[in-house]
């Protein structure tokens, strides 16, 4: 019980690598604030709590600074205290670099950098000394990148030059900030870029990943979610500033074509 008594807050966490980070986060004993504007948010928060899990959820667009203010209040009221905060939402389109609108790259932009800004400016006024901030980047824009991938990979390797910022300035407070970079896991804008690649059979494109990462599969959201309550938690007391990748070995590889 790692997390026992702990206040979290992770953005995203309706789905995807969002969901198993709250999962594991409520199987440590945290106290959970989902923040997302999904319509899956009122799902996932009554199925949780059918189990018996204390989360709570809050329709919240991470790009809308007033919303935000109002959802951290909220949490404020209810436990207190915020120990944890994951920026964990994210967003990825493919689209060719001279295809990519205004739109699309704001988009990503938006959401990616500004919303995990304006989530720990926010959030950070209320947290204490032991306090963690743990940010998704990828290793996408940051080690590798894909045809199709400029904006997400722009805004995947700022949130990397953010995370390192934003420790040192709050390293004094004895908060820390770390960054996670999954390469791919088994989530829905996993099976979004599988669609973008090839709408007739996304499942091709899926298995082509797969053999493409020596662990020959995609990695979990449960084995992600792991590593976010490693790093939220006091086991990782003396870590900060630091990226941490999990990709089944997929950047290991220098080529596909050599080795016996």
């Amino acid at each position: 019980m790692k997390l026992e008594n702990k206040v979290a807050i992770v953005t995203g966490g309706a789905m995807g690598n969002g969901l198993g980070i709250v999962e594991v986060f409520l199987k440590y004993g945290a106290k959970v604030a989902i923040f997302d504007y999904s319509e899956k948010l009122v799902e996932t928060v009554m199925e949780l709590k059918k189990q018996g899990k204390e989360v709570k959820g809050f329709f919240a667009d991470i790009r809308n600074r007033k919303t935000i203010k109002e959802c951290v209040a909220k949490v404020m009221e209810e436990y207190g205290k915020i120990d944890i905060l994951v920026n964990n939402a994210g967003v990825a389109k493919l689209t060719p670099f001279l295809e990519t609108t205004d739109e699309i790259r704001d988009f990503h932009f938006d959401i990616n950098i500004k919303g995990a800004w304006n989530m720990a400016q926010e959030v950070l006024p209320y947290m204490k000394e032991g306090a963690s901030i743990v940010n998704l980047s990828s290793v996408t824009g940051t080690m590798v990148a894909d045809t199709g991938e400029v904006a997400y990979a722009t805004t995947k390797a700022a949130l990397l030059g953010f995370t390192k910022g934003l420790a040192a300035e709050v390293v004094s407070k004895k908060i820390r900030v770390n960054a996670i970079l999954p390469g791919y896991i088994m989530t829905p804008m996993v099976e979004g870029i599988a669609k973008d690649s090839d709408s007739n059979n996304p499942d091709s494109v899926v298995k082509g990943i797969a053999k493409g990462i020596p662990m020959g599969r995609l990695g979990t959201i449960e084995e992600l979610g792991e590593l976010a309550a490693f790093l939220a938690s006091e086991e990782a007391s003396y870590i900060t500033g630091q990226s941490f990748v999990i990709d089944g070995g997929s950047t290991l590889p220098e080529t596909m074509s050599v080795g016996v």
